[in-house]
């Protein structure tokens, strides 16, 4: 498989070293889509395409994004416009339960542990060392950074993002585009569109649009 990793930022270089440990990936370069002056140059040795030129790719190159935030859909918006179609990466660190499911584009890094009858959606990134209990629902875009820990029975809605250390507990929903501050403790359902910090989490912002 050869591998377009989206975005040139500091998490790119942490996520083509993840892809690159997964049998048959080959890393072949990265995609900018803020400043082209950046394509002049290289990324760890390889290089660095600019968006609207890798169109011609599309029948040989698969992709993931590698933006950290939720807004990341954005980029592969764009990119799926122009034919590219979206590898999962799974680290072979990371444990998947055989009967969970993780969905297209979405990358599972090292020592990530996912238990039984769960699903990860599109474009999830869950970072190393997350917990992700048994029949759960991860939601599209949603970004699970190191070390959070997620129960069992527990749905988080699309394009929200779980800070480092955080943790859910069991049979609780939180709601799409919400910001679950690191090392926060979530007690209670949490609705759309807030940030809560904590232990118990307390919402601290609302309307907003993930991270």
């Amino acid at each position: 498989m050869k591998l377009l990793i989206l975005g040139t930022r500091t998490f790119a270089p942490e996520i083509a070293d993840v892809a690159s440990e997964v049998p048959g990936v080959e890393i072949a370069g990265f995609v900018e889509n803020m400043d082209r002056e950046n394509c002049s140059g290289k990324l760890e040795g390889l290089p660095i395409h600019w968006i609207d030129d890798i169109a011609p790719l599309a029948a040989t190159h698969l992709a993931v994004c590698a933006l950290g935030t939720t807004q990341r859909s954005r980029f592969i918006e764009q990119a799926t416009a122009l034919g590219i179609r979206f590898a999962t990466i799974v680290h072979p660190g990371a444990r998947i339960s055989r009967n969970s499911t993780v969905g297209e584009g979405s990358i599972i890094c090292p020592g990530v542990i996912v238990a039984t009858r769960t699903t990860i959606g599109r474009h999830v990134i869950v970072n190393r060392g997350a917990l992700i209990g048994h029949h759960t629902t991860i939601g599209d875009y949603c970004s699970v950074m190191p070390g959070a820990n997620i129960a069992g029975a527990c749905t988080i809605g699309n394009a929200t993002y779980v800070g480092m250390g955080a943790v859910v507990l069991d049979h609780h929903t939180v709601g799409s585009r919400s910001v679950i501050g690191a090392g926060s403790v979530v007690t209670r359902d949490v609705p759309d569109s807030v940030q809560v910090i904590g232990a118990p989490a307390k919402i601290v912002r609302e309307q907003i649009e993930g991270r």
